[in-house]
């Protein structure tokens, strides 16, 4: 993916600490816009996104929300732009169209967090099947998937501001990355191009470049990943998530410390 089709160049003006004359510079800046996805003509969400892998997103996006089981439920997928950001409209079957008119409502969430969309507690600490899949991970393998990872981290690399989600085998090599502002929407986008290439989760591990919260936990959860690596720490509540539901959780994932996070302690 060329980095300018989620990205913009502006001018800056660099300040200096001892008051010299500030130069100016082009850089790129990652592209942030609304994304209203749409189920058989009903408003269901509007996200913050990166409007790059919008495919990928609406796949994976409707796996995270339950609307499907498979990619092969969804009928067609519909992308444009509009005046004010992107519009995402999917087509589903009316037996799967019944779970989108039952929960159907408009909610706005920011590019920061996964869940400021929902409208009570029992939406969030929804109810989850244990993880199926299973995997045998050597050390060795997260760590050579952390060293590889920044090669396919384009748009990252030309903006410094974007998350990446990515697919790793089991020896540690980087099968497939996506990107975006959000972390939540960057493993919705990779969890769509999972699905799109006909992969099956106990066939590797995914690694995020950002803190485990709750919501990436139950994502990992709902697609059945059997581990989730993520280079920042996990809350209390991802870890719990995590150890309720079958899903190894490695955290805090750097060359000098690893948490594997088992249960809580205290």
């Amino acid at each position: 993916m060329p980095p300018d089709q989620g990205s913009k160049r502006f001018h800056f003006s660099v300040l200096k600490p001892d008051g010299a004359e500030s130069d100016d510079i082009e850089r790129q800046v990652i592209i942030e816009m609304p994304v209203a996805i749409e189920y058989n003509g009903i408003g269901y969400a509007v996200m913050m996104a990166t409007p790059i892998d919008l495919e990928d997103f609406a796949i994976g996006f409707s796996l995270s929300e339950r609307l499907i089981d498979h990619a092969g439920q969804i009928i067609s997928i519909d992308i444009h732009q509009a005046e004010l950001g992107w519009i995402v409209r999917i087509q589903l079957p009316p037996e799967n169209a019944e779970k989108v008119f039952a929960r159907a409502r408009q909610r706005v969430s920011e590019s920061s967090c996964g869940l400021c969309g929902m409208d009570n507690l029992e939406e969030v600490m929804r109810p989850l099947a244990r993880v199926t899949a299973h995997i045998e991970v050597r050390d060795q393998a997260i760590f050579a998937a952390l060293s590889s990872l920044r090669p396919h981290q384009i748009l990252n690399a030309a903006t410094g501001s974007a998350h990446a989600a990515a697919f790793c085998g089991r020896d540690g090599s980087i099968l497939i990355t996506r990107e975006d502002v959000g972390r939540h929407n960057a493993l919705d986008k990779l969890i769509g191009a999972i699905a799109n290439a006909g992969l099956t989760m106990s066939t590797g591990f995914i690694l995020l470049t950002a803190r485990c919260s709750l919501e990436l936990a139950q994502k990992a959860i709902l697609a059945n990943s059997p581990m989730l690596v993520t280079i920042s720490a996990a809350t209390d509540l991802a870890i719990n998530t995590a150890d309720k539901h079958g899903l190894k959780l490695v955290s805090l994932a750097r060359p000098d410390a690893a948490l594997a996070a088992a249960r809580q302690t205290g």
